[in-house]
C-alpha cells in the first residue's frame, strides 16, 4: 500500500475512533452536569456536528463549567484533527487525482519494437538512435520515479520489474523484435534469464562491464553480449599516432570508393590550416563530405573551416586517394618514429588500451592511483608532478581513461599546460562532456554512452552500414523517384538535408563519379552519407 493510502486508512480510524469516544463523554456528560440526559444517536449527532463545524444545534449554552471546559478542548482538538486532515487525505488526494500516471502495461497493438531495461546515465543515446531510425521501443522501469521522470520527458514507459516475466509480459516482449538491457553484469543476466522464460525467440542483447562475464549472459541466454568498454579502448588505441598502423581501421566500401573518417594530428602539414589553403582536393583527390569540429559534425563545410589538430574529416574516394590523405594528417613522427604512449587510469577502458599498445609493441606508461602489477607511475591524474614523473612532457601521445568526466576535463588541462605538442586522447562518460575536453584541449574524445548506444541499436537492426561506432555518420541506399529527372545540383541534396551523394546504383553498375551534373534516373539507387538527422531528412523529403 502507498504511503498516502495508509495515512489516510490510519486517519480514519482515528477520527472514527474520536468520534465514538466524543459520543460517549458527551451522553455522559449531560447526563451527569447538565441533568439533561442525551441519547447515543443524539450524542453522536453532536460529535458529527462539532468535527464538522456545522454547530451544535440546541444543546449550547452548557451552564455548567464543566461541560464548558469539555466543549472548549474539544473544539481545540476537532481544529486540530480539521488541520490535519489537509496535509494527511486532502493534499495526498489532490497530487494523486492530478498526477501523471506512467501506464503498468503496453497497448495491445503494439509489435515490433524494442524493449529496454536501461535507465542509466547510458540509456539517452541508445533511446536517440531508436528514434533517429524511428523503430519504436518501450522502457521497462521498476522505480517510480525513474519511470515518471522518462514518461514525462516523452518515451513510452511501462512501470514494471524487467526481471521478472510479468514485467516483460506487460512489456509484449512475446511481441517485441528485441530486448536491450544494460543495468549492471548481473541484473542484466537476470533479465535475460526471464526474458528466455517468457519467449526463447525474442532476441536478447545485453551489455556488460567486465567482458570476463560474457560467458555467464551466453549461459542465462543472450544472444547477443557487448562490452562497451573494450571497443572504447580498442578505438583509443587505433588513434594513438604511431607509424605502425593508419587511420583506415573506419571505412565503408562502396564498389571501388572508399567513405572514411581520417583525422587531422598534431605536427601534420594540414593542422592549423584552412580546407581551401590545404588544397586536400587537388593533392589527394578525395571528396570532403563533412567534418566533426571539437564535437560537432558540419555537412559540407565552409573553404574558410580551419583544420586544428584533432578535426575530423569525413571524405569519399578511392583506396589510393584517402591513403594519400592519411598521408598528409599524420605528423612526421607518426611517419617516421614510434614515440612513447602515457595511459592515464587502468580501469576497464585503459587496461585495453594498454594491452592493445603493447600488442603493437608501443612503448607504454601506465599511471593509476592505485598501485598494482601493471602500474608505472601511482598518483593522482591531476598532479602536474606526477604526470612528469610519467613523462608526459616527452610523450608522443597521452590517452586519459578515466571514469570521471570532470577528473578527465581537469587532467586535459593539466596535460595541455605541460605538453602543448602532444597528442591527446581521451574518454568520457557523458556525451555532454565531449565538448567541453575539446575546449580543454582534447584532440580526440569517445563517450561510452554514445559508443555504447550505437553498439546496442547496430545490435537490433542491420540494414545500415554505420560507419563508426563513435560517431553519428553511416552510409545507406535509398530509392528517391521523386528526384528521377534531375540533376545532383538541382536535387540539392547536400544544402536540403546535409547528406552527400556519394555514389549511383544503376541497373547493376555503381557510378562513383558524381557530380552536381549527374542526372538522376527513375529506378537509379543512390548511395547517401550522413548523420543520423541528416539521413532521417532525407528519407522525410525525397523517399
Amino acid at each position: 500500500m502507498d504511503t498516502w493510502k495508509r495515512r489516510v486508512v490510519l486517519y480514519a480510524v482515528f477520527l472514527g475512533g474520536m468520534i465514538a469516544f466524543t459520543a460517549v463523554t458527551y451522553q455522559y456528560g449531560m447526563r451527569a452536569y447538565e441533568n439533561d440526559p442525551r441519547t447515543l444517536i443524539e450524542s453522536f449527532r453532536f460529535a458529527v456536528e462539532m468535527f464538522s463545524t456545522t454547530g451544535f444545534g440546541g444543546d449550547a449554552p452548557w451552564r455548567s463549567p464543566e461541560m464548558n471546559a469539555y466543549i472548549a478542548v474539544m473544539d481545540l482538538v476537532g481544529m486540530a484533527l480539521i488541520f490535519g486532515a489537509l496535509p494527511v487525505v486532502a493534499t495526498p488526494l489532490l497530487e494523486s487525482a492530478f498526477a501523471t500516471s506512467v501506464p503498468r502495461s503496453l497497448e495491445a497493438d503494439l509489435e515490433g519494437h524494442v524493449v529496454v531495461a536501461s535507465d542509466t546515465t547510458r540509456s539517452d543515446a541508445l533511446l536517440d538512435e531508436f528514434e533517429s531510425e524511428d523503430v519504436p521501443y518501450a522502457v521497462v522501469e521498476r522505480d517510480p520515479d525513474r519511470a515518471l521522470a522518462l514518461y514525462e520527458a516523452g518515451h513510452r514507459v511501462v512501470r514494471a520489474d524487467p526481471e521478472t516475466t510479468e514485467g516483460l509480459e506487460r512489456a509484449r516482449l512475446g511481441a517485441a523484435r528485441a530486448l536491450v538491457t544494460d543495468v549492471s553484469d548481473r541484473v542484466d543476466a537476470s533479465i535475460v534469464l526471464a526474458a528466455k522464460e517468457l519467449s526463447t525467440d525474442v532476441r536478447a542483447i545485453s551489455v556488460v562491464e567486465d567482458p570476463s562475464r560474457e560467458r555467464y549472459h551466453r549461459l542465462a541466454g543472450a544472444d547477443e553480449v557487448l562490452s562497451p568498454r573494450s571497443l572504447l579502448g580498442e578505438r583509443l588505441a587505433s588513434k594513438v599516432t604511431t607509424a605502425l598502423r593508419t587511420d583506415l581501421d573506419e571505412v565503408v566500401a562502396v564498389g571501388d570508393l572508399r567513405i572514411a573518417e581520417i583525422s587531422v594530428h598534431h605536427g601534420s602539414g594540414l593542422a592549423g590550416s584552412t580546407l581551401a589553403g590545404s588544397a586536400i582536393g587537388e593533392r589527394t583527390g578525395v571528396d570532403v563530405i563533412g567534418a566533426w569540429f571539437d564535437g560537432s559534425f558540419e555537412a559540407a563545410p565552409p573553404p574558410d573551416a580551419t583544420l586544428s589538430a584533432g578535426t575530423v574529416l569525413l571524405v569519399s574516394g578511392t583506396e589510393e586517394q584517402v591513403e594519400r590523405l592519411v598521408d598528409l594528417t599524420n605528423s612526421a613522427a607518426r611517419r617516421f618514429g614510434a614515440g612513447e604512449t602515457v595511459v592515464v587510469g587502468h580501469g576497464q577502458v585503459g587496461r585495453t588500451v594498454a594491452s592493445a599498445l603493447e600488442a603493437g609493441d608501443v612503448p607504454v606508461t601506465v599511471v593509476d592511483r592505485e598501485d598494482g602489477e601493471a602500474i608505472d607511475v601511482v598518483g593522482d591524474a591531476t598532479d602536474p608532478e606526477t604526470l612528469r614523473e610519467a613523462g608526459v612532457t616527452d610523450a608522443r601521445t597521452v590517452v586519459l581513461a578515466l571514469p570521471d568526466d570532470t577528473t578527465a576535463e581537469f587532467a586535459t588541462l593539466v596535460v595541455r599546460d605541460l605538453a602543448p605538442n602532444v597528442e591527446l586522447l581521451a574518454r568520457v562518460e557523458d556525451p555532454e562532456s565531449v565538448p567541453k575536453m575539446h575546449r580543454a584541449g582534447a584532440d580526440y574524445v569517445l563517450s561510452l554512452s554514445t559508443v555504447t548506444g550505437r553498439m546496442s541499436a547496430s545490435a537490433v537492426f542491420t540494414d545500415r552500414d554505420v560507419l563508426s561506432l563513435d560517431t553519428h555518420v553511416e552510409v545507406v541506399r535509398s530509392e528517391a523517384s521523386v528526384l528521377a529527372g534531375r540533376t545532383v545540383g538541382q536535387a540539392a541534396v547536400r544544402e536540403t538535408t546535409g547528406c552527400t551523394v556519394i555514389a549511383i546504383e544503376r541497373g547493376g553498375d555503381l557510378i562513383t563519379d558524381v557530380g552536381p551534373e549527374t542526372r538522376i534516373e527513375r529506378g537509379d539507387e543512390l548511395v547517401l552519407a550522413g548523420t543520423d538527422e541528416g539521413v532521417r531528412s532525407f528519407e522525410r523529403a525525397f523517399a
